[in-house]
């Protein structure tokens, strides 16, 4: 498998919305879908199902919104939510068993059996991406088809992408090609195309052509990792006492954000509900338990 860092290039002006890479996702994982009648509820909306879960690594999204254009009155935009592969992966650094790690050529990976089962990486998750499964309380989430890229080939959803929106290959030659399509968009009259991923999160390794801009997809504008992540690595200094004690230190710092798992808000938003009294309490258990660990030193 090759050093150097790949990058996967969603380009959503040329997505026709057929849906076959999330086909594709689901065979080559081998990833279960409902055989209940109707077990996806009919919301009005193409999108299905409306979010991902334990056993969807992909979804594509739709938003139809008025363009105040009469000669183009809406703007479609079809999106695709799925694990970003971020270079500064708040998930990684949440995760309090070194289940999720990344790989030379920038794939955020995962082992399964590592996994205890804690959220941590969902709620530190800006994009609320990684999803476990009931079944068995394990992370899942995209793994760029980490095995196909070592067999020198392209994830399945890009082998399946007729239209070919979506492209593989060395991330700075993605980020050429994307921006290439963003100056031809814009000449096109299209002036809040961009190229989303270049610099977010320090870096993501799936880039999005968005043709009318990033928040038509629902791409949140300058993500930014839990502010617990800190305390985590603080937490893993002092003790050095092994993931039970990363574990409890991750709790208390969630004390103030308990019960809390996102759906329509994201962390950041979400903590600016926060009480000054949730936020002190957070901050005194977590120095409590640093302290009483320090102690066992």
């Amino acid at each position: 498998m090759a050093k150097k860092e790949v990058a996967m290039l969603f380009d959503a002006s040329h997505c026709t919305g057929c849906k076959g890479c999330q086909v594709a996702c689901k065979q080559w994982n081998m990833l279960p879908a409902t055989l209940e009648k109707n077990g996806n509820p009919f919301t009005g909306s193409y999108q299905s199902p409306m979010d991902l879960n334990g056993n969807t690594r992909l979804v594509m999204t739709f938003d139809e919104q008025e363009s105040g254009n009469k000669f183009q009155e809406l703007n479609f935009a079809i999106g695709r939510r799925s694990c970003y592969h971020c270079t500064d992966a708040a998930c990684v650094k949440a995760c309090s068993s070194g289940a999720l790690f990344h790989m030379k050529n920038g794939v955020v990976a995962f082992d399964t059996d590592k996994c205890n089962g804690c959220t941590y990486c969902q709620s530190a998750c800006p994009f609320d991406v990684p999803r476990f499964r009931k079944t068995d309380g394990r992370i899942d989430k995209c793994t760029m088809c980490l095995d196909r890229l070592e067999e020198g080939q392209v994830p399945a959803c890009v082998k399946t992408c007729q239209p070919e929106a979506l492209r593989f290959g060395d991330r700075e030659e993605m980020i050429r090609i994307g921006m290439q399509r963003v100056e031809f968009l814009k000449k096109k009259g299209f002036a809040k195309a961009e190229l989303y991923g270049v610099t977010e999160m320090g870096g993501l390794h799936i880039l999005t052509v968005c043709k009318h801009g990033h928040e038509a997809y629902g791409l949140p504008t300058n993500p930014k990792p839990n502010k617990m992540i800190d305390t985590m690595s603080a937490m893993r200094t002092v003790t050095g006492v092994g993931a039970a004690a990363v574990v409890a230190g991750l709790a208390a710092t969630f004390v103030a954000a308990r019960g809390y798992r996102r759906k329509d808000v994201t962390i950041e938003e979400a903590k600016q509900g926060w009480t000054q009294e949730q936020r002190d309490k957070a901050d005194r258990e977590v120095k409590e338990l640093l302290a009483k660990e320090a102690r066992n030193q």
